[in-house]
């Protein structure tokens, strides 16, 4: 049986995919350290409202990890099957579903009301920090692009998706009172 430990990163070095070692101080590694920050929200999500499409999402997510985790030249024998296009357009079609049943907002709406809510805008918010890590790295690496447009795109669904449990679950939305 093997162990959990197995000590190779006890001088705080790591393995991408590939086998390429980088220091875990690496900007990357804090990349797709968010991009599985995410992932476990997501499961906390999941565990206050269970929606299929959210399981789909985290599949997604390991393999935008394991993207970001691997170096350009290597990406061929790993992800040359990847692509991102169809996924976006299911996203999209998952908000305008959820778009349909609710009203128009003109305010800002607070996150809060029930814990499947506020954990639907943490995951905005962290999805929001990995689209922004995302953006910096698309300077370098063009082929990051793809993953641009889905973080963007899942942090507008986890914005329409806290608006439609607030329905779902005949919870009022609270916004900010302007002056």
């Amino acid at each position: 049986m093997s162990k959990i430990y197995t000590k190779t990163g006890d001088t705080g070095f790591t393995s991408l995919v590939g086998g390429n070692r980088i220091h875990k101080s690496e900007t990357i590694l804090d990349v797709y350290g968010t991009c599985d920050e995410l992932n476990a929200h997501i499961g906390a999500l999941i565990a206050e409202e269970n929606l299929p499409f959210l399981t789909e999402i985290q599949e997604k997510l390991f393999i935008l990890g394991g993207i970001l985790a691997t170096p350009k030249e290597k990406y061929e024998p790993y992800w040359k099957e990847v692509s991102w296009e169809s996924f976006l357009l299911k996203i999209e079609k998952e908000i305008d579903e959820m778009d349909k049943t609710v009203t128009p907002l003109h305010s800002f709406l607070l996150p809060q009301g029930a814990r499947a809510i506020a954990q639907a805008h943490i995951c905005r918010t962290v999805c929001r920090k990995l689209e922004r890590k995302i953006a910096h790295f698309c300077l370098q690496n063009e082929s990051f692009v793809p993953l641009l447009q889905i973080t963007n795109r899942l942090a507008d669904f986890f914005f329409i998706l806290a608006r439609f449990l607030h329905k779902k679950l005949e919870i009022d939305e609270k916004y900010l009172k302007m002056r």
